[in-house]
């Protein structure tokens, strides 16, 4: 870490069991993870609010080299197992080790995202056929039938029109299954 942790109480004098517990679950993210530049961790002791009861609360907030945060700051309801302060540090720091290696993963591309259907531009319609194409982006281009089209759309689309549909191999080559009208929003 650039700077050392900073590990504050409020509304309590510092524990030494409490600060210890907070500095070992640091050192754990930082050997878990390595690429913490700060970290500031707040300890608020139990107040008599009617809606917290006598609960702790733990604030974390861990910055990344990217200069994003990583922040970790919740009230916890009517859980009466925040009364009892190394649970309250546990949960706060398995929140803040999910959320940190979330974050991980982003930063290394290991989130998988997922691709929507395939889009195209209607490039022939055979009304009296009942059928038309579909021109897809890696210029092939599909069959779709008037009854593949959803909501009864076939009538509306227009040569231009974008669409998205699902593909399947059909006895005579590619064709769209579901073909999906996009609207005026459908990015042309």
């Amino acid at each position: 870490m650039e700077t050392p942790p900073q590990i504050d109480f409020q509304g309590m004098p510092p524990l030494p069991a409490m600060y210890e517990a907070v500095a070992a679950h640091v050192a754990a993210l930082e050997k878990r993870f390595g690429r913490i530049t700060t970290c500031r961790v707040v300890v608020k002791g139990p107040t008599e609010h009617h809606r917290s009861g006598a609960a702790y609360e733990i604030h974390i907030r861990l910055g990344l080299p990217d200069g994003r945060e990583v922040n970790v700051s919740r009230t916890p309801g009517a859980d009466e197992r925040h009364a009892d302060p190394a649970f309250a540090i546990n949960d706060a720091f398995k929140r803040a080790r999910r959320r940190l290696q979330d974050r991980v993963r982003k930063m290394q591309g290991k989130i998988k995202e997922h691709e929507g259907p395939p889009t195209g531009t209607v490039t022939s319609i055979d009304e009296d056929g009942g059928f038309g194409f579909i021109a897809t982006a890696d210029g092939r281009e599909i069959y779709f039938h008037q009854n593949s089209v959803l909501n009864d759309g076939f009538k509306k689309l227009e040569v231009g029109s974008r669409v998205s549909f699902a593909e399947e191999v059909g006895d005579k080559g590619p064709q769209a299954s579901t073909v999906h009208p996009l609207g005026k929003h459908g990015m042309r």
